[in-house]
C-alpha cells in the first residue's frame, strides 16, 4: 500500500491512465507512466457489452490479467463491487487481494439506484476492513448538482478509511479545491475533453488524475475514422496513425 498511496501528492498528481487490454496496459506502462488502473467501460467494450455489463468474475480475471503483465501498480475499477449489502462488498475485496493489484475503487451507486449515505459509508468502511494492504478509492457518484452533499458522502468515506477519494463529476478547479479544502484525503480527479489541464487541475490540489474508459473510446474513435475513410473514400490516410501505433507496440514488446 505505501509504495502506491505515495505516489498520491496534492499539488503534484499521479498520472494513471486507464488501459483496457493487456496490450494497452504495456504500451501504457512503456510510455512512462507509474500506475495504472483498469477501465470498467472500456473492459466491456472488448466483450461487445456497455458498462456495467461485466460480472465479478470477469472483472477479477481481468484485473490479475493486467496486474501480472505489467511492473507498475494497477488500481481496479470494480464498480460498486457487484453487491448491495457491506458483507458483499467485503466478499470482493477479498477476493481482489488475490489478483496481485495495488487499489480498487468502491462506489456508493449500483446500476438502478444510488445508496443511501448511511449505507454507502458502511460499504466503503466493510472495503477497507477487507483490504488489506490495498489502497481503496471511495468514490461518489451521486449527488452530481449538489457539491455540499457530495462533500459530505466523501467526509463520510474519509471517516470510514477511505485511502483516496473519488468524485468523478468534479470539473471545475474552483470545486476541487473547495473539494480538496474540506477532506483531508488524495483526490482522484477524471479528465475530459474541455476540463482544465492538468497542471490547474494540479494547482487545485488533485492527487491523482484518471481518465477512465477515454483512451478506449480514442482509440474506437480512431477505428471508426480508418473504417470510415476505407469504406467511403477508398483512401489509407489512417495509415499514419497506424504506423505510429505499430512502431510504440514493437518498441513496447520488445521487439
Amino acid at each position: 500500500m505505501t509504495d502506491f498511496l505515495s505516489l498520491h501528492q496534492p499539488g503534484k498528481p499521479l498520472v494513471m491512465p486507464n488501459p483496457w487490454d493487456i496490450g494497452s496496459a504495456k504500451l501504457l506502462e512503456s510510455l512512462g507512466f507509474e500506475a495504472l488502473a483498469t477501465t470498467s467501460s472500456g473492459f466491456a467494450a472488448t466483450l461487445g457489452r456497455l458498462d456495467h455489463g461485466v460480472t465479478r468474475d470477469e472483472a477479477l480475471a481481468h484485473s490479475a490479467a493486467l496486474a501480472g503483465a505489467v511492473g507498475v501498480p494497477v488500481s481496479a475499477d470494480l464498480e460498486h463491487c457487484f453487491a448491495d449489502e457491506p458483507e458483499g462488498v467485503a466478499e470482493t475485496i477479498a477476493l481482489a487481494r488475490e489478483t496481485g493489484l495495488a487499489g480498487c475503487s468502491v462506489e456508493d451507486r449500483s446500476k438502478d439506484r444510488v445508496y443511501e449515505r448511511e449505507l454507502a459509508t458502511e460499504r466503503v468502511a466493510a472495503a477497507v476492513e477487507a483490504a488489506g494492504d490495498l489502497v481503496i478509492t471511495a468514490r461518489v457518484e451521486g449527488p452530481i448538482d449538489d457539491l455540499g452533499a457530495a462533500i459530505a458522502r466523501l467526509q463520510s468515506f474519509q471517516e470510514a478509511g477511505a485511502h483516496v477519494l473519488f468524485a468523478p463529476h468534479l470539473t471545475e478547479p474552483d470545486d476541487i479545491r473547495t473539494v480538496v479544502a474540506e477532506t483531508d484525503r488524495p483526490l482522484n480527479v477524471l479528465v475530459r475533453r474541455g476540463m482544465a489541464p492538468i497542471a490547474q487541475l494540479a494547482e487545485a490540489g488533485a492527487a491523482r488524475i484518471s481518465v477512465g474508459g477515454g483512451f478506449a473510446w480514442v482509440a474506437m474513435g480512431a477505428v471508426v475514422q480508418a473504417a470510415r475513410e476505407l469504406r467511403e473514400d477508398g483512401t489509407y490516410g489512417w495509415g499514419e496513425t497506424g504506423s505510429i501505433g505499430s512502431k510504440a507496440w514493437v518498441e513496447a514488446a520488445g521487439g
